[in-house]
């Protein structure tokens, strides 16, 4: 994408020229100082006179070089490279330090350089995207994703400082310390409504990538919907639910039939009793006060999934999100091997735990392997990022029914594995899987 667009609708792209000569100035007054303090918020393609990106690729290169930095090198410099003159000249690198107000200020200039360079791109980009709108050989949908594509792509390069000395960020964690321990909560992240396993995590925390894995017809999506339903009715926490294999109504049919207690096949066919219909109306009232939300895309693309997850968060303030399940989240290279396409979203959305700040529950499959046997992290499929980038993994385990009758029994007695737990002990937690509702309850409920 171009840095500088031409003449803008009769305007001139924004540019701030006395931050560009100030920076410049900044670095050879105090370069030692200055320097890395100025690439830490720019890079030369964010100056807007090419003048100014020359003199800044100079300087970097000189001090990349171990060499001084000064008028006299920078001139020298310019001069082999036969851009001297293009650049103004010495009397006009001469200038820079004059009209530079102070050094200690070098972040403010870049900030505001950077700023500038922002809004260039953004129009380069609006410009781009209005030309495309007219031409009807692109489907509006991977206009739509083109245009999200290069939005995100902007805002995530932004460069930040990357470190803080420790003396500065103790006070604010001395802060969080006192504050959990004042908290009547005794969890530091979201409760999943599971005692034994939030004794074990510590709730679910934010800005951590977690799997759920197990074979099919173990309960995957039964356990997230367990784990949902008593976040947002019970804990009072917001959440969100992409369900990729499932519609919104067969989601909606499980998680009723959780909450009103009414056999799920019943439901399902409609063979229900009149003394069903009050809890099935009571169970309703409650889950429409709830602050769970559902996304039931098919096959949905990994790129619009993240965007509806960034909305999700700004608009409803979103706690944390399930995702059922991985492999059915369409990558955004499709003709790299398989291997690959997992990793990419496994990676992205790692990373989108981190930037919304939430916990980032997926489902994922475990291999055939495992079949009939405990798994371990060796048993995640299709790829090893998955199991590089979770914080947490989660196994689901409990033997295959071997009932005609599976509803006749009253629960069946399974396992969560807490196989990794990248800040926290691993282990497992008993839990009960009631047949008849599809649904998991605390291990207390079998001793009940």
């Amino acid at each position: 994408m171009p840095n500088n667009p031409e003449d803008f609708a009769g305007k001139v792209p924004p540019h701030n020229n006395d931050a560009e000569t100030a920076c410049l100035g900044a670095m050879l007054l105090n370069p030692r100082d200055t320097i890395d303090r100025a690439l830490q918020k720019v890079r030369p393609s964010d100056f807007y006179r090419p003048a100014h990106t020359k003199i800044f690729e100079s300087i970097i290169s000189l001090s990349n070089r171990n060499e001084v930095v000064d008028l006299i090198t920078l001139t020298e410099d310019l001069r082999s490279r036969g851009e001297l003159e293009r650049v103004g000249g010495s009397a006009y690198l001469a200038s820079l330090t004059d009209s530079t107000p102070s050094s200690t200020h070098i972040e403010y200039y870049a900030e505001i350089i950077y700023q500038e360079s922002l809004r260039r791109k953004l129009i380069v980009m609006g410009s781009s995207v209005a030309q495309v709108a007219y031409d009807h050989g692109v489907k509006t949908n991977e206009l739509l994703e083109d245009f999200e594509k290069q939005l995100f792509a902007i805002a995530e390069n932004r460069q930040v400082n990357e470190y803080e000395r420790a003396g500065d960020i103790v006070k604010s964690t001395i802060d969080l310390i006192e504050e959990r321990y004042k908290s009547d909560n005794p969890f530091t992240g979201v409760p999943s409504g599971f005692a034994d396993l939030d004794n074990m995590l510590s709730g679910f925390q934010p800005s951590e990538f977690i799997i759920i894995g197990a074979r099919p017809s173990i309960g995957k999506t039964s356990l997230a919907l367990s784990l949902a339903n008593r976040m947002s009715m019970k804990e009072g926490v917001k959440v969100g639910f992409f369900t990729l294999e499932m519609s919104k109504h067969a989601i909606l049919q499980r998680i009723i039939s959780m909450e009103a207690r009414v056999n799920a096949n019943r439901i399902r066919k409609g063979a229900l009793r009149p003394q069903d219909f009050p809890g099935l109306m009571d169970a309703a009232s409650r889950i429409h006060d709830s602050e769970l939300w559902i996304s039931d895309v098919p096959n949905m693309p990994l790129l619009d999934l993240r965007a509806q997850a960034r909305r999700m968060k700004q608009v409803l303030g979103i706690d944390v999100i399930f995702i059922d399940y991985l492999t059915l989240i369409r990558p955004e290279n499709t003709s790299i091997p398989r291997h690959e396409q997992i990793a990419e979203v496994s990676r992205s959305l790692k990373a989108l735990a981190r930037e919304l700040d939430i916990p980032v529950v997926v489902l994922s499959q475990v291999s055939r392997d495992s079949e009939g046997k405990r798994p371990t992290l060796a048993n995640i499929r299709e790829s090893g990022s998955i199991e590089q980038d979770a914080d947490v993994v989660i196994f689901l385990h409990r033997e295959r029914d071997t009932l005609d009758d599976v509803e006749s029994v009253p629960y069946i007695e399974t396992e969560l594995i807490v196989a990794k737990q990248r800040n926290g002990p691993i282990g497992t937690v008993k839990i009960a899987f009631i047949p008849k509702y599809a649904k998991f309850e605390e291990w207390s409920y079998a001793d009940y």
